[in-house]
């Protein structure tokens, strides 16, 4: 299945590769009846522990459809540099995505979803002892951010730049119920993946993501501390199946190429 998706897309990092099996995953009726009994967040829990995110889909994988548009960024950061005599967080990729806006506004109330999956890779810890923070394991780490819909785009800055700034913040507020999964889980590991469930109205507000660094055994490492690193975005929304056509203003927007 990766080595079909690597043929289409010949341009795809690995990183993207492996997002968008992440990302086109979903788990079965047979796995949501194995953990029915329990609420809602720790059936997510237990449907995480034991299949993931569940059985990866190639065509979703593929493709984007009339109601189901799927955008990938592919982009690089500088995770940590020193100033005045401190290491400390320094880049933060703020991505404007281009949202069929007019569209998901005209849908008003309607349920949407939007998922979201970022996807990089990591150098483990070579070492066991010895170093300030020793149960370290990542070389460094991402998270991501969306605009809520009644923020400004300079306070959402603001406020991804101070959980930039603290390891143990979540990306997201507390005051954003709609994700699934949510921070204190989905930030485990180095990919993340999450889906927000709202009013298409609120979404349509909602056009800018941000992916910020978090702390690693590199910022201990002063010859590492000013290594880029690479990662991919992968952003779906999901609609419901209208007459609604939320790709082709999207794509004539960004000038996507529709082979003949």
């Amino acid at each position: 299945m990766a080595a079909r998706l690597m043929a289409r897309y010949p341009d795809f990092w690995p990183e993207t590769v492996r997002g968008l099996f992440v990302h086109s995953a979903e788990w079965t009726q047979e796995m949501k009846t194995a953990t029915t009994g329990r609420s809602p967040g720790d059936r997510t829990r237990l449907l995480l522990r034991r299949y993931g995110y569940g059985v990866p889909d190639l065509e979703r994988a593929s493709w984007s459809a009339s109601n189901l548009l799927t955008l990938v960024a592919q982009d690089s950061l500088q995770p940590f540099e020193k100033r005045d005599g401190r290491v400390v967080t320094k880049d933060l990729g703020l991505h404007a995505l281009p949202w069929p806006r007019e569209e998901l506004s005209s849908l008003g109330s309607e349920t949407v979803e939007l998922r979201v999956t970022v996807s990089y890779f990591i150098e483990p810890n070579p070492a066991r002892r010895g170093w300030k923070y020793r149960h370290r394991y990542a070389s460094h780490g991402l998270r991501f951010a969306i605009k809520a819909a009644t923020e400004e785009l300079e306070d959402f800055r603001a406020r991804v730049s101070k959980n930039a700034q603290s390891e143990d913040r979540p990306g997201t507020t507390p005051r954003d119920p709609g994700w699934t999964i949510g921070p204190t889980h989905r930030n485990r590991g180095s990919i993340h993946s999450d889906w927000w469930t709202g009013a298409a109205a609120d979404l349509a507000e909602r056009g800018y993501l941000a992916v910020f660094p978090v702390g690693g055994w590199w910022k201990e490492r002063p010859q590492l501390q000013q290594r880029p690193v690479r990662y991919s975005v992968i952003v779906t929304v999901k609609t419901p199946e209208t007459t609604l056509d939320i790709y082709t203003p999207v794509a004539n927007r960004i000038g996507v190429e529709v082979p003949l």
